[in-house]
Order: C-alpha cells, then structure tokens, then sequence
C-alpha cells in the first residue's frame, strides 16, 4: 500500500498559489435554516449529479399535476466541494446527498450512519491539461501538480489507474485538493498543471480552447461509478417511503435521460438554471454530446463485486485504513424494490 505522496497539498496551502486567478470561484454551499416541505438533497454542480436536478423537476411536476400518494418533494442544495458537503451530511444539516464512494466507505468505517441506497451516473470524469503544455503522456507529467477533488474521490483512483499503466505511481505527481469548480481557472492561471474531475469543468475548459482531455473514463473505465446516493439511517428509519420515492425519481431519470438525445436537451435546460447548477447550457450540451457516451446515466445498477472493487482500489490508495462489508454501507433493499415512475418534463 503506498500514500497519497509527500507532496499532497491541501485546497488552503493551495490558495496563496491561486490568489491570481482570473475566473471567480464557485458559489459557497447554500443551506436553508427554515423548515422545508421537501427532503433536501446536497450535490455538486457536476453532471455525474445530474440525475437529481431532473429527479428534483419531476417530482416537483408530479405534485403540480396530481395529489401524489407521497407528496414530498425533493430540494436540490447545491455544494463546491465534497468536504462541505460531508461536513452537512455528517452534522444531519441534510439527510442524502451524491456523495464520492469511498468517502461513504470511510464514513461508515468511521460508524457514521449513512448508507449508499442508489447509483447517479457512470463515466463522466477527465483528465485535463493545457492545451499549450503539449502534455500527451502521463510521463510528461512527472513532478507536475494535478488537482483532485477530494483523497476520496474516484477521480484519484482513476489518475493512479493511468499512471500505473505507464510504469508511474502518484508519487510521480504532486496532488492538491481543490473543489472541481476552481479546477478550470486554476488551470487558466497555471496555478495547476493537469486536473482530474468530473463534468462539467473538464468541458469548459475544452470549450474555452485553453485545456484538452488527456484521459477520458469514458475510454478506459467506462463503467466508472464516483458519485452515489446517500443517506443518513435516520432517514431510512423515521422515512423509508421518502427514500423509496427519491431512489425511484433517480433511477427514473437516468433511464430517462438516456433514452432521448431530446431528453437530454430538457435535462441541460433544469440543470443550468440557477435553481440547480447555475451553468452555461452551451457548456452542458457539449458534454452531453462530444461525445454523446461522455457521461451515462441509463445503468445505475448497483453491482457489489464493482463496489468491491472501489475498495480495494481504495485501500491500495491508502485512503481507507480497513476493509468494510459491502451491506455495511450499501442497502441494496431501495434499488431492488425501484418501481417505475413516468418522467413527464
């Protein structure tokens, strides 16, 4: 088992590097103190999240529409950075959230009270560099600093995949933390090198025409899974049918999604209103279609021998210390029992 590497660097050491950026940062996390009808959900502005803006409209449509059996709804609160949102999930500030895997694993190996109840994507995560730089292996990467989102996230686990096939381990890198929304800019300043995250932030850079993908998991890990569903066991014990109606909505949105490029237009069109991501949907739509597999919503199965082995690729990273039953922070009884929900959007 090897660490992180002696040159890991936090997102606050990381600040007085970035202090020049020229893009602004991302919108803080955003809470509510009053009481709320609907069961507030936490995620990031990532399109591995996407299914639950969507799960959030449609829902939020069925109770306009008709008197739903459960007619609580779901509020989507939007995160920068996955510390934050693991602080609010831990404290009971929200009950679920899209959270990394194997932080989930930690938690629980920690005996926090949460379990993983649903898939939120599959794919979905780059590796970018300057366009400039003239990067095109990861050997021209040797003491470079790469952004992560989080030590947790899969986002590592896919960065060490790819410097293992290259003879290379992260200790040929040097890694700074720093929430996916700064990655771009901090790309743009040169404060980073290369950034590995999910999308939308590999796109805009794309876009913008300073930063091409050198790694996309859609070509090397395309059953890649880092964001999942979860929620506090409180939830489950005082709320099981809130649970059930959530896994449904989600699971009712990937299918659809990626079952009409027409679907995803209305996805994009939810999602970059300031309700939800707060994003150009020029920027969504070039994610959603170049190319069109970028990030797949369709098979949110969930499969332990795959979870199994997000551990072990955990535990190789050294960002869990221990071992952990799979039905010790899965409930697979939510996805099991899914019922159809038509997505009427």
């Amino acid at each position: 088992m090897d660490n992180l590497g002696n040159g890991f660097r936090t997102r606050r050491q990381l600040l007085k590097l970035a202090s020049a950026m020229a893009l602004p940062s991302a919108l803080a996390a955003c809470s509510s103190e009053k009481k709320s009808a609907s069961l507030v959900v936490g995620g990031l502005p990532v399109t591995c999240n996407l299914t639950l803006p969507v799960a959030c409209a449609a829902k939020e449509a069925e109770i306009a529409a008709t008197k739903p059996a459960n007619p609580l709804g779901f509020e989507y609160s939007k995160y920068s950075g996955f510390p934050e949102l693991k602080e609010s999930l831990m404290s009971g500030r929200i009950q679920a959230a899209y959270v990394l895997a194997p932080m989930v694993m930690d938690l629980v190996s920690s005996n926090i009270p949460v379990k993983v109840v649903s898939l939120g994507h599959r794919s979905g995560a780059v590796i970018m560099v300057r366009t400039d730089a003239g990067y095109k292996k990861f050997r021209d990467l040797q003491g470079k600093r790469v952004a992560i989102p989080s030590r947790f996230a899969v986002d590592l686990l896919f960065l060490r995949k790819m410097l293992a096939e290259e003879g290379m381990n992260i200790k040929d890198v040097e890694l700074v933390e720093m929430p996916p929304p700064d990655m771009p800019a901090a790309l743009y300043a040169k404060a980073i090198d290369a950034y590995c995250t999910g999308e939308p932030f590999g796109a805009s850079a794309q876009m913008a025409g300073y930063a091409t993908p050198l790694r996309m998991t859609r070509d090397e890990w395309p059953n890649y899974i880092c964001c999942v569903l979860t929620v506090r066991e409180d939830l489950i014990a005082n709320n099981r049918a809130a649970v059930q109606d959530l896994v449904n909505y989600v699971q009712a949105a990937g299918s659809w999604m990626d079952a009409d490029a027409a679907h995803r237009d209305k996805a994009i069109a939810i999602a970059a209103t300031r309700k939800y991501f707060n994003q150009d949907p020029k920027i969504l739509k070039f994610v959603m279609t170049n190319p069109s597999d970028r990030v797949t919503y369709g098979d949110l199965r969930i499969i332990p021998k795959e979870f199994d082995e997000l551990m072990q690729m955990s535990l190789d990273a050294g960002t869990l210390k221990k071992p952990i039953q799979f039905n010790q922070y899965v409930d697979e009884s939510f996805f099991k029992a899914v019922r159809p929900v038509t997505v009427t959007l």
